[in-house]
């Protein structure tokens, strides 16, 4: 039995006023649940013609038609498809539901503007569970205060106003999720944008979840190959691992990052591209390139653009990695992307500040740090015992200037596995991808390599290191003796070969060809501007004398000394004829 205070009273609101009988009735129950001597009220309400509000303290009973359609909506929404399918499911629902006479907590908005309502009455809401306002415009919890709640809204909120009734929904901020979402671009919601028709769902997550316990993970061990030299040579990527991609504007970082998802083709990786605050025409490019390549077929686009409320760009990160958690919770791999948490970060900056938190550093809320970690920690390489699956996540963040000890930079790179930082000059220079050798680093490292790309990578890293450093001493001398002369001709040879066009990743066969021949100088006698021809036709060569080699080290990720041998002597064939040719 529930207790009222004795300053409350039971209100009842209808179109017609209840006949003896029924007053009796609500009496009989009003003393019932709530004990004592109920003072009853009734009051004309000309717009509920179907029915009756009887509102006793904080709880409402609504048994409007729109009451009831709601408690109906309810339960189709509790529904799931089993293996009989959803038909009979519904027809059983249907047939056996009968309206609850059970009390329902009711807020008020007092005030809405720029996309947050401020309700009270609401004492029990959570932090964020969903609120459903007038029109269908739906809600999340995000501020709780001693007698009101703030709240973001995900739609228009034009036709709520001051006094506007507000429902609890009893559920967490949430998206539909399964495997039909494939080749699909949607909103943080959930809901399609690309005009193919509906997507069926066969579960409801919620876009906020804890991220799996030590216990349940294991350590980071599989490449999650780029494709890219530069990168998997130096700065290796492991299935589980959070790398960021991090420089200043134009400098290459979506490139990586769609050259990556390009690389996944035909090995079983799931890729998740979440686009934050990008035009849209920009994201329908992104797509257009994926489909022509055939990777929408393993891929999945969520797009919060520029012109979408600050709101739907704060959850569309946490959309995707809960789209990509059903994925590795089932025993797959999986790949996202961020991009960019900088326009994350600045869109929560917003929506805090509306909801008149404290500002801090930059204007950003104390929690700025949480936002991202909760996000970026959820990806993990998943213990046997939990299906192997693993989610790997590149954050992509935005520099100002090169800047990377500003707040959310210096926050993201605390958080991930390593960073892979690119540089302007680089890029402007033609050095692409433009990835700074010395400023980015992989806290996995040799761990998610293949024996054969350790192998064949050997001391690259230090080379070019040894060498950007004499390449600064010596720029503004003339006289260099002829081992100085050879060092920075090899340098600038690996240099020359690290530079990739888009949307050509390579195999890891390819990589390892390149490199063997590279790291032991047969490059280095070769003027720069031939070096891209050099890659071009050694590759197809070793493509025709190689393939055994090639299909060893692609399926064993293994390499001999005997192996490498037989490498060299196809390279040095090659290198004489090539040579030849040019003279």
């Amino acid at each position: 039995m529930d207790k009222m205070n004795k300053d409350d009273k039971a209100i009842l609101r209808s179109a017609q006023a209840p006949s003896q009988e029924s007053w009796d009735r609500l009496l009989r129950f009003l003393r019932q649940r709530y004990g004592g001597a109920v003072e009853l009220v009734w009051f004309e309400d000309p717009s509920l013609q179907d029915g009756f509000l009887l509102t006793v303290g904080t709880d409402v009973y609504d048994w409007s038609l729109e009451g009831r359609l709601r408690q109906f909506k309810n339960r189709m929404d509790q529904v799931r498809p089993a293996r009989g399918g959803v038909i009979p499911l519904i027809k059983e629902a249907v047939e056996n539901w009968v309206p609850q006479a059970t009390p329902e907590e009711v807020g008020t908005v007092v005030a809405v503007g720029d996309e947050i309502a401020t309700v009270t009455g609401l004492k029990n809401a959570s932090y964020g569970e969903i609120l459903l306002f007038p029109s269908g415009v739906k809600g999340m919890v995000q501020e709780l205060r001693r007698d009101e709640i703030g709240c973001m809204l995900f739609g228009d909120g034009d036709e709520i106003v001051e006094g506007s009734i507000v429902h609890r929904s009893g559920k967490t901020a949430g998206i539909p999720v399964g495997d039909d979402f494939l080749g699909r671009v949607i909103n943080a919601l959930g809901e399609p944008i690309d005009g193919k028709g509906e997507i069926t769902s066969t579960e409801y997550r919620p876009i906020e979840a804890a991220a799996p316990s030590i216990i349940d993970r294991q350590p980071v061990n599989t490449p999650m190959e780029t494709g890219l030299l530069a990168i998997d040579t130096m700065f290796p990527i492991g299935r589980g691992q959070r790398e960021l991609i991090i420089g200043d504007r134009q400098t290459g970082k979506t490139a990586i990052a769609l050259d990556t998802i390009l690389n996944q083709k035909g090995k079983g990786v799931i890729c998740i591209y979440v686009a934050i605050g990008q035009k849209a025409s920009s994201v329908a490019e992104l797509v257009q390139n994926l489909a022509k390549r055939g990777a929408m077929d393993y891929s999945i686009v969520v797009s919060a653009s520029a012109s979408d409320t600050a709101t739907m760009q704060y959850i569309a990160p946490y959309a995707g990695c809960a789209l990509g958690e059903y994925f590795m919770n089932r025993g797959k791999d999986v790949l996202i992307v961020y991009d960019d948490l900088t326009k994350h970060a600045i869109a929560y900056r917003a929506l805090s500040l509306l909801l008149e938190r404290s500002p801090g550093r930059e204007a950003y809320p104390g929690d700025v740090f949480y936002l991202h970690s909760r996000l970026l920690e959820r990806s993990a390489h998943l213990s046997e015992e939990k299906g192997g699956g693993s989610m790997t996540a590149l954050p992509i963040v935005e520099t100002q200037a090169g800047d990377v000890s500003a707040y959310i930079p210096t926050n993201i790179i605390s958080i991930t596995d390593g960073q892979i930082f690119l540089e302007s000059e680089l890029f402007f220079s033609g050095q692409r991808p433009a990835v700074n050798v010395g400023l980015s680093v992989s806290r996995v490292g040799g761990d998610a390599q293949t024996k054969a790309m350790k192998t064949a990578a050997g001391a690259i890293r230090l080379d070019l290191a040894q060498f950007r450093e004499m390449e600064v001493f010596t720029q503004f001398s003339s006289d260099l003796d002829d081992l100085t002369r050879q060092q920075l001709s090899y340098g600038q040879g690996l240099m020359r070969l690290l530079r990739q066009p888009q949307y050509h990743p390579m195999q890891q066969h390819e990589q390892v060809f390149l490199l063997v021949a590279a790291l032991h100088h047969l490059l280095q006698d070769l003027p720069l501007g031939r070096i891209d021809d050099f890659r071009r036709e050694y590759l197809e060569y070793m493509e025709v004398h190689g393939a055994a080699l090639a299909r060893k080290i692609d399926q064993t990720g293994q390499m001999t000394q005997e192996d490498q041998e037989a490498i060299l002597d196809l390279a040095e064939k090659f290198l004489q004829d090539f040579t030849q040719e040019a003279r």
